[in-house]
Formats: C-alpha cells, sequence, structure tokens
C-alpha cells in the first residue's frame, strides 16, 4: 500500500479524529441515559468500547500506510479486541472486573496510542493532543484499577467520563487539523 501524502493524511486524520470524538461522544451519552440503570446494555456497552477502538485503529493502520508501517496501531487493534472479547466474561462477575479489565487495556492502549502520537509528531499536526490522550489513558487505567479493588466498585459512568476526556481529545485534534487545512498547512511538518 502506498503512503498517503501528507495533505491526504491529514484530511484522513481529520476525519478519523472527528468519528473517534464522535463514537466516544455517543457512547458518553448511551452510558449515561442507558447504562446506569440497565445491567445488560451496560454490559454490551463495556465490550463495544474496546471493540471499537480496535477497529478503529486497524482502519487507522491500514490508511496510513499498512499494518507493518504501523506496529502500534497494529497491536493496539489485536489488545483492544481481547479486552472486547475479556470484558464478555467480565461484566458477568461484577463491576469490579470489569473496571479492573478496562484499568489494565486503558494503560496499554494508552502507551500504545502515545507511541503512535510520537511516531506521527514529525510528519503531522495536532499529535500533542493525541500525546496527552495516551499519557491521560494509561493514568486513568491505574486508577481504574485501584477503584476496582474497594468495596463497591464504581457503575459504568466512571469509565464514561474517562470516554468524554478521550472525545475531547480527539476532538482538538480534528478541529485542529481542519483549522490548519484551512490557513494552508494542512501537510506541514509540525508537531504542535
Amino acid at each position: 500500500m502506498q503512503t498517503p501524502s501528507l495533505s491526504g493524511a491529514s484530511r484522513w486524520l481529520t476525519r478519523y479524529y472527528s468519528a473517534r470524538a464522535a463514537f466516544s461522544l455517543a457512547w458518553v451519552a448511551a452510558a449515561f441515559a442507558l447504562g446506569r440503570g440497565h445491567a445488560a446494555v451496560a454490559a454490551v456497552l463495556l465490550c463495544l468500547y474496546p471493540a471499537w477502538d480496535a477497529v478503529a485503529n486497524y482502519v487507522d493502520a491500514v490508511r496510513s500506510g499498512g499494518l507493518r508501517r504501523n506496529p502500534t496501531q497494529a497491536l493496539n487493534a489485536v489488545v483492544s479486541l481481547v479486552a472486547a472479547a475479556m470484558a464478555l466474561l467480565a461484566v458477568q462477575r461484577g463491576p469490579g472486573p470489569v473496571l479492573g479489565l478496562f484499568g489494565a487495556w486503558a494503560i496499554v492502549a494508552g502507551l500504545l496510542q502515545l507511541a503512535t502520537a510520537v511516531r506521527r509528531w514529525k510528519t503531522q499536526s495536532a499529535q500533542w493532543a493525541s500525546v496527552l490522550s495516551g499519557a491521560q489513558s494509561a493514568l486513568a487505567g491505574g486508577f481504574f484499577i485501584k477503584q476496582a479493588f474497594a468495596p463497591v466498585a464504581p457503575p459504568i459512568v466512571t469509565i464514561a467520563g474517562y470516554a468524554a476526556i478521550g472525545a475531547l481529545y480527539f476532538l482538538v485534534s480534528a478541529i485542529w487539523l481542519a483549522l490548519k487545512a484551512r490557513r494552508g498547512g494542512a501537510g506541514e511538518p509540525v508537531g504542535a
């Protein structure tokens, strides 16, 4: 697969970050509106979030030069797919195991996102938001693991807050790239 031009890569990343933000915001809305009171809906949402992350990372890796050129995203897709499958088992055991699983997943996925952003830093704008997002994800994962062992594990809205912050980072990246394109600097190799 041929590597897209920088302006083409920037257009792709703008659409990609926009789609990630939109999905995360919809997921947060569903978690608050439906996930609190319905265990079955919460279970579906808890499996859906890492499954979406797997698909998004896979598609971005393929669109950004292929899986071999994007090993952190390829690995992130696999890790997220495994987390989604494990969430099916964890939801049957209660909120504590789910939160612990999400914590472990958030740490690994966050570090892989951070590595992807650092790799893209020289060729794409708006990677500072992805760096912050990856670091925040890894930190949040540690807090999730700690909360998983609390006497009463927090509900799905705890994860919804994490997803909302992730949506904000993706939205900032999409807006940053769109504004840069409007000013004529869509493909400038700038890290900020």
